[in-house]
C-alpha cells in the first residue's frame, strides 16, 4: 500500500529537477505556419556547403568553407524560428548559429541576437549559447550579454525548434517554445531597436567556441554537418506600416510571459545554466548596466 501510494505522490507531484521541464502551457510556435527554405531565405556565401531536399536545409563546413543563409527581408520585430540537428562526435571549434543581426547595414556598429551551439569534445555535451550584442564596434571589442545552457536533451538525436521572440519591450529565447531567457528592454542603450535580418551558419570559431578556445575544430572529422527545417518568421517586416502589431510570445497580446512560462523559465535557468554574464565576477558590469538596472 506504501508503494503505491508513494507512486501515486510521484506522478502528482513529479521531482523540481526531473529530466523534462514543466509545460509552458503556451506554444508560441503553433502560430506560425512553417516556410519553405526559399520562400523566406537565400544562400548567403558557401553555396557549394548547401543543400535544399524537400524543405530541409543541410549545411556544412569542411577545411574549405562554412556556409550561411540569410532571410529575404528584414525584420523590426518578429517571431523567427527553425528546427535544428546537429552533428555528434567531435566538433569542437564549430558553431551552428540561429540569429538577428544587421551587421551588413550597420558594418562595424551593428546589433545581433544570437543562438548558437558551441562545438565540443568526446563525451561532453553541447553548450547553447544566448547572445545579445548592442551597436558592436565589429573589432572584437564586442560587449556580450551571454547566458550558456546545457539542454535537457541531446541535440544531435532529434530536431528541436528553436526560436527568438523579439518585440519593442524584450527578447525571449525559446526551445521546444520553453522559454530558456527573457532579455528585457531597460533603456534605448542596451536594447536592439534597428532592423535586422534572419541568418544561420555553420564555421570555425576554433580560438573561442569550445571551452575559450582550449579545443580547436578537428579536420580530421569533417564534414561537419548542420541540418535546418520547420522554418518560421513572422511579425512587423522593416516595410511594414506603423500600425503592425508585434507578436508576443504568450496570450496576453501586449506581450510578457504567463506565470505558467515563467515558471518553466526559471526550472531551465536553475538546472540548466551553465553561465550567466550577469553573474560573472571577472566582467566589467559598468558597461553591462542591465545587470543592476531594476
Amino acid at each position: 500500500m506504501a508503494i503505491f501510494l508513494s507512486f501515486i505522490l510521484i506522478l502528482l507531484f513529479p521531482s523540481a529537477n526531473a529530466g523534462w521541464p514543466p509545460s509552458p502551457g503556451y506554444w508560441p510556435s503553433s502560430k506560425f505556419r512553417p516556410m519553405s527554405f526559399y520562400k523566406g531565405f537565400r544562400n548567403l556565401w558557401g553555396p557549394a556547403h548547401q543543400s535544399v531536399d524537400q524543405n530541409a536545409l543541410t549545411i556544412w563546413l569542411d577545411r574549405t568553407s562554412g556556409s550561411g543563409f540569410k532571410s529575404v527581408k528584414p525584420f523590426r520585430s518578429g517571431y523567427f524560428g527553425a528546427s535544428i540537428k546537429v552533428q555528434p562526435g567531435y566538433t569542437a571549434g564549430v558553431i551552428t548559429a540561429f540569429y538577428l543581426s544587421n551587421n551588413e547595414a550597420h558594418p562595424g556598429f551593428h546589433d545581433e541576437v544570437d543562438i548558437e551551439f558551441l562545438g565540443t569534445t568526446f563525451g561532453k555535451p553541447y553548450t547553447l549559447q544566448t547572445n545579445v550584442y548592442i551597436r558592436g564596434s565589429g573589432d572584437g571589442k564586442i560587449i556580450g550579454r551571454e547566458m550558456k545552457f546545457h539542454l535537457w536533451f541531446d541535440p544531435t538525436k532529434d530536431f528541436h525548434h528553436y526560436a527568438i521572440l523579439w518585440s519593442p519591450r524584450d527578447i525571449i529565447f525559446l526551445v521546444d517554445d520553453v522559454p530558456i531567457r527573457r532579455y528585457p528592454r531597460k533603456s534605448a542603450a542596451t536594447f536592439p531597436l534597428r532592423p535586422m535580418w534572419v541568418y544561420g551558419s555553420i564555421w570555425d570559431a576554433s580560438s573561442w567556441a569550445t571551452e575559450d578556445g582550449k579545443y580547436k575544430a578537428d579536420y580530421r572529422y569533417q564534414p561537419f554537418v548542420a541540418k535546418y527545417t520547420n522554418f518560421k518568421a513572422g511579425g512587423c517586416s522593416a516595410y511594414a506600416p506603423a500600425w503592425c502589431r508585434p507578436v508576443s510570445a504568450s496570450p496576453f497580446r501586449s506581450g510578457g510571459l504567463t506565470m505558467q512560462q515563467r515558471r518553466a523559465m526559471r526550472w531551465v535557468q536553475r538546472y540548466h545554466m551553465v553561465y550567466n554574464y550577469c553573474r560573472d565576477p571577472k566582467r566589467n558590469h559598468a558597461i553591462t548596466p542591465e545587470c543592476w538596472t531594476k
